[in-house]
């Protein structure tokens, strides 16, 4: 049999409306007793936060706070960030918030404990096997956005901010080894935060799905995913406060996550040097990006999404999946150009060799290279 393929999927999740109330329990399970809360500027000043760390303190577990996260992590906040851990004689993570308070407080418990630096564990080959696993702290992570999904993740974008590079750090026990998803916390997001975290898990289903790799449990968690944001996503943006809705949100959100170990592709390609350099918001990048990308794709997946829109509820096929796309992103007021997102006088250059770097250019479908990756530039910019 030609069919063969390395699969894992996620951890223990606690789902459901009010849940944050277990975050004492969920640590004492997880073997923590001195946790370090990791969130960004922003959601540390916010009642959500001031709700987890009671319920922290109540359980006799303090409230100890990490804040200096940018939104889009770099190394010098993760060196702060280990810095605080050590300094606390802290014992585990609760990474906390959305994509950016997330990743960092995973690669804080990852790294608090390494000797090398954190370049060293790029998702490259096997270069995560030259970390000491047995020096890895347990990490709990309690998603605030509905959006990247890392709170299922093995991995975690961080920015070189001296090459102006994402790069994705991957081992086996970065996984939280307990979610917390209450969609009441994310009740407070600004209309654009909800539109944008929700279309990155819109792209992470999308390019799921398009991957050429086989696995087919990925496949159908993207296609549910994608129907879950179509759904919901207007309703959220619309009515803040609706729960179920919300609920549904977080769900596709971690689907997404789940489905892209299938692989990524041009969207995120694209979205990553462009976030990086520029430094746009990485959900709604993806947005603005994905409508070139389905027309570059469209040979080696129209017949796919041709079979999938039925049960999406859109008509027309791929064809019919693209105008959706481009009607969708426009209700959520997403813009068509990332000049309309602050992006301007782009290195080219250095974007498309950036982009050809990018580990994500392995799962698209269309074999991606200078020549239509700086069509594709051209086109979004």
């Amino acid at each position: 049999m030609s069919l063969a393929a390395n699969w894992s999927y996620p951890t223990a999740i606690r789902f459901g409306a009010g849940r944050i109330s277990e975050l004492a329990d969920a640590c004492k399970a997880a073997g923590l007793s001195k946790p370090l809360l990791v969130t960004d500027r922003r959601l540390a000043s916010l009642p959500v936060t001031a709700r987890a760390l009671d319920v922290l303190e109540a359980g006799g577990l303090g409230r100890a706070v990490f804040a200096d996260v940018d939104p889009n992590p770099n190394e010098k906040n993760l060196a702060a960030g280990v810095a605080a851990f050590k300094a606390g004689d802290h014992d585990g993570v609760i990474a906390f918030g959305g994509g950016s308070g997330l990743d960092l407080g995973k690669m804080v418990a990852f790294m608090a404990g390494q000797t090398r630096p954190i370049w060293d564990f790029e998702d490259i080959g096997d270069w995560w096997t030259r970390a000491d696993a047995d020096a890895i702290f347990p990490n709990i992570a309690v998603p605030t956005t509905a959006g990247t999904g890392s709170e299922v993740g093995r991995a975690s974008v961080i920015t070189n901010s001296e090459t102006e590079e994402k790069k994705i750090i991957f081992h086996p026990k970065v996984l939280p080894s307990i979610v917390i998803c209450d969609p009441e916390l994310t009740v407070g997001m600004p209309p654009f935060i909800t539109a944008g975290t929700g279309l990155d898990a819109f792209a992470h289903c999308v390019e799921a799905f398009s991957s050429p790799h086989y696995h087919p449990m990925s496949q159908g968690i993207a296609l549910e995913g994608m129907r879950l944001v179509i759904e919901n996503l207007p309703i959220v943006y619309k009515t803040p406060d609706t729960i179920e809705a919300r609920a549904n949100m977080m769900s596709a959100a971690m689907m997404g996550a789940t489905a892209f170990q299938k692989g990524l592709g041009a969207i995120h390609a694209l979205s990553h040097p462009i976030g990086a350099m520029h430094h746009t918001h990485h959900g709604t990048t993806n947005a603005v990006c994905m409508p070139a990308v389905l027309q570059l794709n469209a040979p080696e997946i129209r017949d796919r999404f041709d079979r999938a829109t039925g049960y999406l509820g859109i008509d027309g096929g791929f064809d019919g999946f693209c105008a959706f796309v481009d009607a969708f992103n426009a209700d959520l007021g997403v813009p068509k150009r990332l000049s309309d997102l602050g992006v301007s006088d782009p290195n080219m250059d250095r974007l498309v060799a950036s982009a050809l770097a990018d580990p994500s250019c392995g799962g698209n479908p269309v074999e991606l290279t200078e020549i239509n990756l700086r069509m594709l530039f051209t086109e979004v910019l």
